[in-house]
């Protein structure tokens, strides 16, 4: 007979809630046709991942939930639940390109409308949702970092269902689509050679591929095709996701290896690769931002360019601008604070959001802002400026003035030789024209299938159809395309608030076996702002603090609540001398609109269940 007094504390119980039923408009993807209800996965664990395919955060998501899916394949169903921001993410084909595009192993539901996100009170991307084999909601994370604690609800539920015998094991809804037997597979960005050749970022296959001049022969593939992180010669170096591409003084070529975090270095003549910057492991938030370069981690680099004498790196995982120094070996900040959105200034001040493209011109270094939709700029003294683009939710197609004229996520950009630049406009698949001199947006060409990088060949330019898996060559015209102008918002709904207090309340539960890291002072961080900032009458700014009390004037009618929260937790476990410690971090835009009948407290979940 066991001794009372020993037997081990029982678990506590977890919050249940049924899980509303999955619909989307869109259907099922990755399920060899088949349309999927939650009755049909009862008996599994069902993880459903809200994504879109614009967000980085999503995309490191994808990539942190591979071994949860490797290794729990018989009792896990991971679903995507695909909820756009963008139109053009809306888009059926896009979606579809898409979980291709970033190697997406499970079934995904397109959810065009929001039907889903809105029943399960999503607030952000990516948002994961834990459902039990019975169909209860039993935890819900939002933002990067929850794999380890997703990984060890699952070893609990499996015990507890397996006992119960509500567990059912086996393989499955996920069904491969047969691979397209095209040159290139979703390419990312093109370099032009000395030779007069191409090379480009092969994306999806993980390879760099050096074409002849009329940009379609293969002259030869650098990189074994399997994503990892390998130096050494062409046939057996490995990338994973490579990106941006920009030539060396001494000849080589750096490439942003984004899903690898870190900047790798073909040597044209050998063929051979090495690594040049980044652990091959994410920059996360209190890791040093200078340093030598292979002992400082990087986070998502999506393309780089060389100006004034460093490599400069569009971080797009951290919505900042980093450079590496070939001759010194080091890697440092050079502008941006890691908050998501559209602040000019100085270097230190500037916030950037998902910056993806890069192109030098003598003392201005232009940026492709993607997430803001924006075209920004790097000044020689380091300070950033916007040229087009007003915000996180406001894109479309209009040309005329910059000052009002929009793009809808651009990729990339290219300096033109009469001194404007050419932007990948990648969502409006068009090229666009910014000229600096009169201060006038134009389209250069449309009909382009996501477009997300350019470079020029003579009097041509280059385009890199990725979603055509093509180079598609143009002759530069004299005068710009007409097109219909349209704007857009994001279409999510306004949450309605009451004006004056509003109860923020963040919500984090450490993951069970885990205790918040304390050994080095708080260990919760919250940064509030608004657009405009006037909606903020009083908490704004940052804190330790998980709960804050706002204060929004009701005179401003509405707009966009900032709030990024970070936490760190560690295993706690008093014998254990060096714990395993994870941060937990997620930035929410949460448009408002002020009524007399709004809520007067706005929860949102960084993990676990609300129960306010």
């Amino acid at each position: 007979m066991n001794d009372p007094a020993q037997a081990p504390a029982p678990a506590p119980r977890r919050a249940r809630v049924r899980a509303p039923e999955l619909v989307g408009k869109g259907g099922w993807l990755n399920t060899g046709g088949r349309q999927y209800t939650l009755a049909d996965l009862r008996g599994r664990i069902v993880v459903l991942d809200f994504w879109t395919f614009c967000c980085i955060n999503c995309l490191h998501v994808l990539d942190e939930l591979r071994e949860l899916e490797e290794k729990h394949r018989d009792t896990v169903v991971i679903i995507g639940v695909h909820s756009p921001k963008f139109v053009h993410e809306a888009e059926h084909a896009a979606v579809v390109d898409a979980v291709e595009r970033y190697g997406v192993e499970h079934p995904v539901l397109d959810d065009p409308e929001l039907a889903t996100w809105k029943q399960y009170a999503v607030r952000a991307w990516p948002t994961l949702v834990v459902i039990d084999p019975e169909g209860y909601v039993v935890a819900q994370h939002a933002g990067e970092g929850h794999a380890h604690a997703i990984a060890a609800l699952v070893e609990e539920l499996e015990a507890e269902h397996a006992a119960k015998g509500t567990l059912r094991r086996g393989d499955g809804p996920y069904v491969a689509p047969e691979p397209e037997p095209t040159t290139l597979r979703f390419p990312g960005r093109a370099l032009s050679l000395p030779s007069g050749n191409f090379l480009v970022s092969d994306t999806t296959r993980h390879q760099l591929v050096e074409l002849a001049e009329d940009g379609e022969s293969v002259v030869r593939r650098i990189g074994s095709g399997a994503r990892g992180l390998a130096d050494g010669p062409a046939g057996s170096a490995a990338f994973s996701e490579p990106q941006g591409l920009a030539l060396l003084a001494d000849g080589s070529v750096v490439v942003a290896d984004t899903v690898n975090h870190a900047l790798r270095r073909l040597d044209l003549a050998s063929g051979e690769v090495g690594t040049l910057a980044g652990t091959g492991q994410q920059w996360m938030q209190g890791e040093p931002t200078a340093g030598p370069a292979r002992e400082v981690s990087l986070s998502s680099p999506w393309d780089v360019a060389v100006w004034r004498g460093r490599v400069w790196v569009a971080m797009a995982g951290v919505h900042q601008l980093w450079a590496y120094d070939p001759a010194a070996g080091t890697v440092e900040v050079t502008a941006g604070t890691t908050n998501e959105g559209l602040v000019d200034g100085p270097g230190g001040e500037a916030w950037f959001a998902q910056p993806s493209g890069l192109a030098a011109a003598g003392e201005r270094l232009w940026v492709a802002d993607s997430e803001t939709s924006a075209l920004r700029w790097v000044d020689a003294e380091g300070a950033v400026h916007t040229a087009v683009g007003t915000g996180l939710f406001d894109f479309g197609h209009r040309d005329g003035a910059a000052g009002q004229a929009l793009l809808q996520h651009p990729l990339g950009v290219t300096a033109l030789p009469d001194g404007s630049v050419a932007v990948s406009d990648t969502y409006n698949h068009a090229l666009r024209r910014y000229d600096p001199a009169t201060g006038e947006v134009t389209t250069l060409a449309t009909d382009l299938r996501e477009p997300s990088g350019a470079v020029l060949a003579g009097d041509d330019i280059v385009v890199v159809e990725s979603a055509r898996h093509r180079l598609t060559r143009l002759r530069l015209p004299e005068e710009a395309v007409r097109v219909d102008a349209v704007a857009h918002r994001t279409q999510r709904a306004a949450t309605e608030v009451a004006p004056g207090a509003l109860r923020l309340d963040v919500v984090f539960q450490a993951p069970a076996g885990q205790k918040l890291d304390t050994r080095y002072g708080p260990s919760t961080r919250l940064l509030v702002s608004a657009t405009p900032p006037e909606l903020l009458r009083a908490g704004a700014g940052a804190g330790t603090d998980l709960t804050r009390t706002l204060d929004l004037d009701p005179a401003v009618a509405e707009g966009v609540l900032h709030v990024s929260a970070m936490a760190a937790s560690c295993d706690d476990d008093p014998a254990n001398e060096y714990p395993a410690c994870h941060v937990h971090q997620q930035d929410w835009g949460v448009p408002v609109r002020l009524t007399q009948e709004g809520a007067d407290r706005l929860p949102l979940v960084l993990a676990g269940m609300d129960e306010g």
